[in-house]
């Protein structure tokens, strides 16, 4: 992967899978952070869906309002989320120092950059991040959950989960830190058909056990498996916030895109 010196990696998807208007933008994210479930749980990582806003925004939306509640809030994110255009091994960095959307810029966090860019399945690639919408839609939700926050965002191709539980480990942190890992569901299966394996893979998700755990029902299965790999290690436990597909919130039935959103905590101490 060539190293780039592109020094913010403008918005690719701005005006198709949310607003390209700030104060669209913004308000539209405020309302869905406003009308999303409070259920009172203080997440170290996520898992959230990133279709468009109008189809997985509801879901992805009941996992940032619980860090939105956060007190006192995260201001580093570690951002993985799946390579939809560009196909390679390991993960990417995107050779940036910021990350642009119509709210502003995000600093890409140096520090953490330095601390995973010797392992060897870590490189740079302007290519795997340029048109990549996984990482993208997250950083609007971010910025009005959390404000001011550094980012370290990571593509992530084909690898193994525990290479990927290495990368976590190594910039892991205590609570300033959160983890989120975008990733949707079944695609294109039928209403109903979707709904049974959707739920079979939350209840894996669930039970921190990703081995059977494949591309047909996440498209983010190599960060999932990676982080479910690490939680385990780490001893925090799942909780499922919202599991829901395009049938149930913009779209038709027939073939419909799978949405869940998951948090994961460390058990609370008595």
């Amino acid at each position: 992967m060539a190293h780039s010196v592109q020094a913010v990696r403008p918005a690719a998807v701005a005006g198709a899978f949310y607003p390209g208007n700030p104060e669209q933008l913004a308000h539209e994210v405020d309302a869905l952070l406003a009308h999303a479930a409070n259920h009172h749980v203080r997440p170290k990582a996520l898992i959230v869906p990133h279709a468009g806003y109008i189809y997985s925004g509801p879901i992805a939306a009941s996992a940032y309002a619980a860090v939105a509640a956060m007190r006192p809030r995260p201001t580093k994110v570690i951002l993985l989320g799946p390579s939809h255009h560009v196909g390679f091994k390991g993960l990417a960095l995107p050779g940036a120092d910021a990350l642009a959307t119509p709210l502003g810029q995000i600093e890409v966090d140096k520090e953490l950059v330095e601390r995973v860019r010797h392992f060897p399945l870590v490189g740079e690639s302007h290519l795997a991040h340029r048109r990549e919408h996984s990482l993208e839609v997250q950083l609007p939700f971010l910025q009005r959950a959390l404000g001011t926050f550094t980012v370290l965002p990571l593509v992530v191709g084909v690898v193994g989960p525990k290479e990927v539980a290495r990368v976590l480990d190594a910039v892991w942190g205590g609570p300033e830190t959160l983890i989120v890992v975008s990733s949707d569901l079944s695609h294109y299966l039928p209403f109903e058909q979707a709904r049974v394996i959707d739920a079979h893979t939350a209840e894996r998700i669930g039970a921190l056990d990703g081995t059977e755990l494949a591309s047909e029902q996440a498209c983010g299965a190599e960060p999932v498996r990676g982080l479910l790999v690490a939680a385990r290690e780490h001893h925090l436990t799942a909780q499922l916030l919202d599991l829901r597909n395009s049938g149930e919130t913009a779209g038709d039935r027939e073939r419909v895109v799978g949405y869940g959103a998951f948090a994961f905590s460390a058990a609370e101490k008595t």
